[in-house]
């Protein structure tokens, strides 16, 4: 996971908000079946994509406040921002075609 960013609560505004490169971020948990089948892809996608775009996740156990502020209801929920706006967004499990789809739409 060494391209995998790890945002929460004290780094979200400056890593995800004020990112001047998009940012795909995926809300998940550890007990979460389908975020575990999700994460590879993710980490998969940092690699790919490099310093071009950031990518990280968000424990929504650890960060309740955060996901609630995002209007989370179900896991994994990932999201791309852009400008520190919400460009898209997907909830449960999705295919690495798609998501790598949006980020080279961001780009």
């Amino acid at each position: 996971m060494a391209n995998v960013m790890e945002f929460n609560a004290a780094n979200f505004e400056s890593e995800v908000v004020g990112s001047d490169v998009p940012v795909l971020v995926d809300f998940w948990a550890p007990w979460c079946g389908p975020c575990k089948m999700i994460g590879p892809i993710v980490e998969e996608l940092a690699s790919e994509f490099g310093d071009k775009v950031k990518i990280g996740k968000v424990n929504v156990d650890n960060d309740q406040e955060l996901a609630g502020k995002f209007g989370i209801r179900g896991i994994p929920t990932v999201m791309l921002f852009k400008g520190g706006e919400v460009l898209n967004s997907f909830v449960g499990l999705r295919s690495k075609e798609d998501l790598a789809g949006a980020l080279n739409d961001a780009l």
